[in-house]
């Protein structure tokens, strides 16, 4: 898995979302999957104003503590505009200015690559000098070349 140091500014992002911990979504009753299939059936490109429409983001943010503890998870797009009226079923989140390390996973299985990524990066940083700051991390697709069955994705975390 590649790793690049990257700083992003502040976006703010419109999506579907859910609150998880790792250890449920380690288990049957993980939300994830779910939450991606109302992504998709949402429409939210169509139904709220969005930048970028083919760039999909998968954020993890308002972390309880670190790895270990609950988060919320939004899936979606940056809105084209902070101040407008959200459409039903959609909420904002914003990712802060930072400095991400950004991590590429192997080509595959979408689901495989994203899965084995997350237990690297969790691994790395158990044994790193480079803190996290469980600001706001994110994967990003992009929707124009994404391939489910052989998909390479982008995953970027925020870090001291």
């Amino acid at each position: 898995m590649n790793d690049t140091i990257a700083v992003k500014p502040a976006v703010t992002l419109i999506g579907v979302t859910t609150r998880t911990t790792n250890a449920q979504e380690a288990g049957a009753n993980g939300l994830l999957s779910s939450l991606w299939d109302s992504y998709f059936t949402s429409g939210i490109s169509e139904r709220a104003q969005v930048n970028n429409g083919h760039l999909i983001y998968a954020l993890y943010t308002d972390y309880e503590s670190d790895a270990s503890g609950a988060y919320t998870v939004l899936i979606g797009h940056e809105g084209a505009d902070a101040q407008v009226e959200l459409p039903d079923g959609l909420e904002q989140a914003t990712v802060p200015e930072a400095k991400f390390m950004v991590f590429k996973t192997k080509k595959g299985p979408v689901y495989e690559v994203v899965a084995q990524a997350w237990g690297e990066i969790w691994a790395f940083f158990e044994h790193s000098s480079i803190e996290r700051t469980y600001g706001g991390d994110y994967e990003l697709y992009d929707g124009r070349t994404f391939d489910p069955a052989n998909a390479e994705v982008d995953i970027y975390i925020a870090i001291k």
